[in-house]
This record gives C-alpha cells, structure tokens and sequence, in this order.
C-alpha cells in the first residue's frame, strides 16, 4: 500500500507500508514530514524521484526514524518534487513519473540474460572497464584455457576486483627507471618511511586509518555499559587519527552522493578501525576550475570547446557539495566542519553540463 503526503504542486512523499495505518500513525506522519495525507489513490502530476529500483539513502534514514517512531510497518519513504514539462534532472539516480500512483516502487524489468562476450576488447570499450591491454591478454588466453567464450559478468567482475581501486596495481607494481628495476614497489617506499621513523604511530597500514599517541585525557563514560548507571571519568592515554578522502570523479558525475559516499568512507573507516574510534571533526573545502556563473563572460572560459556531457560545473559542485557537508552534522552526531580543500579542474575535451 502507498500513502502519499504533502503538496501535489510541489512535494509529494509516497510512504509504502505492510499495513493498514491507525489515525495516531498518521497524525505521527503528518508531524515528522510537516505534511498532510492525501487521501488519493493516484496523485496526477509530473514529478522526478528516485527510480523504482534504488532506495535512496535518504529513504533508508528516513523509515529507520518512522519505525523508531513506533510505526514498524513502513518499508520505503522517497520524496517526488513536481516540475515543469521541459525541466532537467539526473538521469542516472532518478526518473521522470507522468503521475504517482500505487506501483511507483514496483520493477517489470526482467533480469538480463547471460551474454557470451566474443570480443573483450570491444566489450571493454563500449562498457567503459578501463582494462589494459595485459589484462585483455589475460582474459583471451583464460577463454583459451577454458576452451569457451567468458560471460559478460565474469569480464565485468575482474575489471573491478582487478581494478586499481581493489588491488593498487600501480602503488604495487614493478617500479623501473631507465631500465633498471628497483627493490621496492612505490607502496613499499611509502611505507618505508614510517618503518624508519616510527616517531609517535601506534598503527600504520594495517587498517584503513593509522593512528599515533595523543595525549592524556578525561574520558567521560558510564560505569556499566549493559545496563543504566552512573557517569563517572577517568584518564585514559588516547590516540589519535586523521584520515583524508578523495572521491574527485564520483563528484564531479553526482555531486551530492559523491561527496556523501567520500565522506561515508572516512567516518567508516575511523569507525572500523581497531575496536572503534569516534569521529570529532571533519574538513571540507574548495579548489576549482571555472565556474560558468549564469552572467560570466570571461576569455579564459572556453565554452565553446566542450562537446561531451560528463561532469557538473564547478558551480554546482560548490553548491551541492556543501549542502550535502551542512546536512550531516545533525546525523552524524556532530562532525564538526573545519577546514580543507577540494580539487577540481576543467579539461577542455569534458563539457562540465550534465543535468542536474
């Protein structure tokens, strides 16, 4: 069943739920999304959402709140905004619905069938995997091996578990200048210069955050854990952490969930790491390229010379990017905003105007 809430001319929340809900539910909704139910079956209107077959990440906070509410019966919450007939949006998160009715979250695409991938290099092309050519070798002579085509998920599955993302195959590889190998792998320097000068790191790359001694301090910190009690401090030896993110291209295709999944990486990532830290602070800043303001007419902005549709303005990136920051000091318990810096430059064979 799908509840709708709010204003048909302007945002419209479809609540889906198990079960039919009793009046104090819908007055708890009515409070908690400042919007009213809408007796209707059907809203007619044009609205962009999310697609059917993502649940967004807001969706995911949102009903963890509703059921904490005590309404448990709810399972999925998207917002719809109404636009007008020629308005532009981001096709790779969302959909464009004639009106909202009772099968918007239902999926008639059927699985695709296994495909048999006959040239992996045209494969590799057209999907855009990034294999180089060792890794098409590779791949031609396992088909070989195998004495049969490799499927189409079997390819795309090595291109990421392969990818320099998983496996650090540049940071990893054979190091060679002027023909002459050397003992160790650019990876292996990094790392060298803390085995030589450990100084104050208590752990290096051994997780996905290393730490180093910090100073002494008054932990406040309830005397029993499993059950209420009282506050009480002590001193403890504390370490401590800093932890950088880059996330440049996913940024730049979609600003706001790319900087949220950067910023979702480093607070996991201190949050993982040994039996658990506590993110106090976080950094966000800004370095860019040409903006293309609506009333810019400046010579070194080569418009013209963009063809391909790839990447947001450094304009929206701004924007967005810093809307995005601003919401998580609530969620996140208070990640406080210091300082720090984005880098983002323009190549004149991208064309920063993806819809947005």
């Amino acid at each position: 069943m799908i509840l709708f809430f709010g204003d048909p001319e302007s945002k419209v929340f479809a609540l889906e739920t198990n079960d039919e809900l009793d009046n104090f539910s819908i007055e708890k909704l009515n409070w908690v999304l400042n919007a009213p139910l809408l007796n209707k079956q059907t809203i007619e209107n044009s609205f962009i959402g999310p697609k059917s077959t993502m649940i967004s990440p807001w969706s995911t906070n949102a009903v963890e709140i509703i059921n904490n509410m005590g309404i448990l019966s709810v399972v999925r919450i998207e917002e719809f905004l109404c636009i007008k007939a020629n308005q532009t949006f981001d096709v790779m998160i969302q959909d464009k619905y004639k009106d909202l009715n009772q099968d918007i979250f239902k999926s008639y695409k059927a699985p695709d069938k296994q495909t048999l991938i006959h040239d992996i290099n045209e494969y590799n092309d057209n999907e855009g995997l990034a294999l180089d050519q060792n890794e098409v070798d590779y791949l031609n002579n396992l088909s070989k091996k195998l004495n049969r085509k490799l499927t189409d998920s079997e390819v795309y599955g090595f291109s990421q578990v392969n990818s320099e993302h998983c496996r650090h195959k540049i940071f990893n590889g054979r190091f060679i200048i002027d023909n002459n190998e050397k003992e160790k792998s650019l990876f292996e320097l990094i790392k060298l210069t803390s085995k030589k000068n450990k100084n104050s790191i208590v752990s290096a790359y051994s997780d996905n955050v290393a730490f180093i001694k910090g100073p002494k301090i008054s932990q406040f910190y309830p005397q029993k854990a499993d059950t209420s009690s009282y506050y009480t401090k002590k001193d403890i030896d504390s370490i401590i952490s800093i932890k950088a993110e880059t996330h440049n291209f996913p940024t730049g295709i979609a600003p706001f969930q790319g900087a949220a999944t950067g910023i979702g990486g480093r607070l996991r990532d201190a949050h993982a790491t040994g039996r658990g830290a506590y993110n106090i602070a976080g950094t966000a800043g800004y370095s860019v390229g040409n903006l293309f303001t609506d009333n810019s007419d400046y010579k070194w902005e080569l418009k013209s010379s963009y063809e391909k549709e790839l990447l947001h303005t450094s304009l929206t990136i701004l924007i967005v990017f810093s809307r995005m920051f601003s919401q998580l000091r609530y969620p996140l318990l208070f990640i406080v905003l210091l300082i720090g810096i984005s880098y983002y430059y323009q190549y004149d064979e991208i064309l920063f105007k993806r819809p947005f």
